[in-house]
C-alpha cells in the first residue's frame, strides 16, 4: 500500500473511533459488567440477564474486547479484564457515572456540530438546545443528575492524588468553592487534623454532600449555599476545581476576584485544572479544550492562567503537577 492510501485508511480508521464510547456507554447504560463475575460468561446469559438482544449485545462486547475492556475467552463468551473491572457500578473507583455523562446527549451532540464553533465561533450546545450549558442542567433535573453524578466518579479517583500532592498548611480554613459533593475537601481534611472547611456550592448540589458521611473529619467542616459569581466565604485557601474551565476569561477573573477579596491575608487560591502544555505530545487537557469548546468553556496553557490572574489581581507562584490530568495552580494576591 502506497503512503497515499495508507493515510486515507489511517485516517478513515480514525473517524470510526465514535463507536467505541459508544460501545462503551451502551454496555454502561444496560449495566452489562455488574453481571460478569471473576469468569467468563456467554452473551446469552448476559442479554438475559440485562434485558438486551444477544446478537447486538455480543457485537458491543466484541468491540470493548478489542480495547481491553473485555476479553472474548472462546466463541461469545466474555470476561472483565482489570480495565474492565471499573465500568462495574460496585468497583472501587467505579467509571460508570462519568462514561454515561460524557456520552450523554448534551456532550455528544455539541461534538457532532462541532463545525459551529468553527464557522460561528460560540458555543454548539447553545444553538442546538437554545439555551446555555448550565441554564440547560437548571430546568432539566434528570441530565443535571447525571451530570453531578458523572463529575463526582470523575473526581472520585482524582482527589485523593490532588490531596497528596500539595502542602496544606497544618491549620487555617479551606474553602472549596463550586465543591460539589465534597469530596476533594474530604481528602485534604483527612490530611491535616488541625485544618477546617468549608464546602461552597448551591443548595441542590450541597443536598447530596458527603462530608457527614465520614466521623474523622465530624466537627470540621460546614456547608455554604452560594453563588460564587457574587461572593464566598472568607479562608486561607480558596479551592477552585474543575470550575474556571466551565467559563470565559471575563467570567472566570469574576470568580477569581471574588475569592481574593475573602482571602485572609497571605491566602492562597488553588485553581485545579487540566493545564494544556505545550508541543504536539497527547494530552487529555486537549481532548477537554476541544469538548468544553463546543460546550461552553476552555481549558488554559500555563501562560493563559498568568495572564488570567493578572486580571483578577493575582500572580502565579507556582504550577504543582499531580498524579492526575489535573495541575495545581497556586495563586497569591499581587498587593
Amino acid at each position: 500500500m502506497n503512503t497515499a492510501r495508507q493515510s486515507a485508511a489511517r485516517l478513515i480508521d480514525e473517524s470510526l473511533g465514535f463507536l467505541f464510547p459508544a460501545a462503551l456507554r451502551a454496555a454502561a447504560a444496560v449495566r452489562v459488567a455488574d453481571h460478569m463475575a471473576d469468569d467468563d460468561e456467554s452473551v446469552e446469559r448476559l442479554a438475559e440477564a440485562t434485558g438486551t438482544d444477544a446478537r447486538n449485545l455480543g457485537r458491543v462486547l466484541r468491540l470493548l474486547a478489542t480495547r481491553g475492556v473485555v476479553e472474548e475467552t472462546t466463541a461469545g463468551r466474555f470476561r472483565l479484564t482489570a480495565t474492565g473491572q471499573a465500568l462495574r457500578s460496585d468497583a472501587p473507583h467505579s467509571a460508570r457515572a462519568a462514561i454515561l455523562m460524557l456520552t450523554d446527549a448534551t456532550m455528544w451532540r455539541p461534538a457532532g456540530e462541532m463545525h459551529r464553533c468553527l464557522t460561528d465561533g460560540g458555543s454548539a450546545f447553545t444553538n442546538i438546545f437554545g439555551t446555555t450549558f448550565f441554564d440547560y442542567f437548571a430546568r432539566d433535573a434528570e441530565t443535571a443528575a447525571v451530570f453531578h453524578d458523572g463529575m463526582a466518579a470523575m473526581s472520585d479517583h482524582e482527589n485523593e492524588p490532588i490531596a497528596e500532592a500539595y502542602d496544606f498548611p497544618p491549620t487555617g480554613t479551606v474553602v472549596d468553592i463550586g465543591g460539589g459533593h465534597g469530596g476533594l475537601l474530604l481528602e485534604v481534611l483527612r490530611r491535616q487534623p488541625g485544618l477546617r472547611g468549608i464546602l461552597h456550592d448551591q443548595a441542590h448540589v450541597l443536598a447530596d454532600h458527603r462530608l457527614g458521611d465520614h466521623d474523622d473529619i465530624g466537627g470540621r467542616w460546614s456547608t455554604v449555599e452560594g453563588d460564587f459569581f457574587s461572593s464566598v466565604p472568607p479562608g486561607d485557601i480558596h479551592l477552585i476545581k474543575r470550575i474556571l474551565h466551565d467559563w470565559n476569561d471575563e467570567q472566570s477573573a469574576v470568580i477569581l476576584r471574588n475569592c481574593r477579596q475573602a482571602m485572609a491575608p497571605g491566602g492562597r487560591i488553588l485553581v485545579i485544572d487540566a493545564v494544556v502544555p505545550p508541543g504536539n505530545q497527547p494530552h487529555q487537557s486537549k481532548t477537554l479544550d476541544l469538548m468544553m469548546s463546543s460546550l461552553v468553556g476552555r481549558e488554559r496553557t500555563e501562560e493563559d492562567f498568568v495572564h488570567l490572574l493578572k486580571e483578577a489581581g493575582l500572580r502565579l507562584r507556582r504550577i504543582v503537577p499531580t498524579a492526575s490530568v489535573l495541575s495545581i495552580v497556586e495563586a497569591v494576591s499581587t498587593d
